[in-house]
């Protein structure tokens, strides 16, 4: 294997070279801690403040509100269960969606096992929130709406704007887990009416074990950790000052190539979604068509079981993923493709596809024959597939999708 082709950076990310060498100094020469008043401990400090001004001033928030966390999940779990315990006198109720990431479903699990009432909003077949049902959800004793802003397998984007609009006129807190798409779409906090949101260092090419909250300001949310008086006694434990550097830095480089960056890749998607839906028979695209991600290509294909199709990509040297890399040991199909109408046979055959700065017109190029010789060797092993060609069974994605 000369190359390895990486299409998987949904999943994660390779850390940029200058988040490396901003993060070495904190390790061995800069490692004071940062609630020491001596002046190696200082350094540390003037670091995290340095980095939270610099992701403050990438969402147009305060650097009050940034609160560093250990990723994405910590700060799902952090928004929806300390809201709920401080707003629980107002109401037990929380809309979400059923197509939120894990660390979202799996805390509201928790938080119904504790009494609170949780509505699941259905999305369509885009993936998509249907604002209407949104607002039929809505009770007085709502208290939080938590909405990812773009979703983490099949690339859909939210109204984000609208939805908190909705939530404020209601007087609901709005919380979205932006962890897919920070870094690849702007976002403004105060002009798209968000009270919090979730971030990852490692989906932008910064460190795994960061990440952030952003809490706006009068929003009554209590400590998730405590014991100290870091991040202003609401996190409490020394803070990773090495990670909180390098998501600074990630966060930096993420905003300032933002625009260049996200338009190659989109004209990259794009040319990799029309390719494989033309020469690839019997596939759908799964997602809205333009409004998503602009690294995100997730497809189906009938006739084969995904993970096959995974393994023999990785053969190639291809790197990729059928869904969400949190639930890549389960043998169910996605929650998310069952979400927009799949039907199980075609979820089961699922490839997700998401690019990076560094892929080239060429990889893509590779990956698509690749994906066509693979897709016809495992359909050639498939007596359902004989069935179809021999006229004695239907194809569920030309008759339904």
């Amino acid at each position: 294997m000369s190359k390895i082709i990486y299409l998987d950076n949904a999943a994660t990310t390779k850390t940029a070279k200058e988040v490396v060498e901003a993060m070495l100094p904190y390790f061995t020469e800069n490692y004071g801690n940062p609630s020491s008043i001596y002046s190696l401990g200082q350094a540390s400090k003037e670091a995290v403040t340095k980095s939270r001004e610099t992701i403050a001033a990438t969402i147009g928030a305060n650097v009050s509100d940034i609160y560093f966390t250990a990723g994405g999940s910590e700060s799902d779990n952090w928004a929806l269960k300390a809201t709920a315990e401080a707003y629980e006198s107002k109401g037990k109720h929380i809309i979400t969606t059923k197509i939120e990431h894990h660390a979202i479903l799996h805390t509201c699990d928790y938080l119904e096992k504790r009494g609170f009432e949780i509505t699941y909003l259905d999305v369509d077949a885009d993936g998509v929130v249907k604002l209407d049902e949104l607002k039929k959800a809505i009770r007085e004793d709502t208290i939080l709406i938590s909405v990812m802003f773009a979703n983490n397998e099949i690339g859909t984007i939210q109204p984000i704007k609208e939805i908190g609009a909705i939530a404020h006129e209601k007087g609901i807190l709005f919380h979205t887990d932006a962890v897919q798409a920070y870094g690849q779409l702007p976002i403004d906090v105060n002009e798209m009416n968000i009270d919090m949101m979730s971030v990852s260092g490692h989906k932008l090419n910064g460190p795994k074990g960061i990440g952030f909250l952003y809490i706006k300001k009068g929003v009554k949310i209590r400590s998730f950790v405590h014991g100290g008086q870091q991040e202003r006694a609401r996190r409490a434990g020394t803070e990773n000052v090495t990670g909180i550097v390098g998501l600074g830095v990630a966060a930096r480089l993420a905003h300032d190539t933002m625009e260049k960056r996200t338009a190659a890749e989109r004209e990259l998607r794009d040319y990799l979604i029309e390719r494989i839906l033309s020469e690839v028979p019997q596939s759908k695209l799964n997602g809205h068509r333009t409004d998503r991600l602009p690294n995100n290509a997730n497809f189906s294909f009938e006739f084969i079981e995904g993970e096959s199709l995974l393994i023999m990509l990785d053969m190639k040297g291809i790197c990729a993923s059928s869904g969400s890399a949190c639930t890549s040991g389960s043998l169910d199909p996605s929650h998310v493709l069952l979400a927009i109408g799949l039907v199980h046979e075609i979820a089961h055959g699922s490839l997700r596809l998401t690019l990076g700065a560094e892929t080239t017109k060429e990889d893509i190029d590779f990956t698509i024959e690749a994906v066509k010789e693979i897709v016809a060797k495992l359909r050639s092993m498939s007596p359902l597939y004989e069935d179809f060609k021999a006229g004695k069974k239907k194809s569920i994605i030309d008759e339904n999708y």
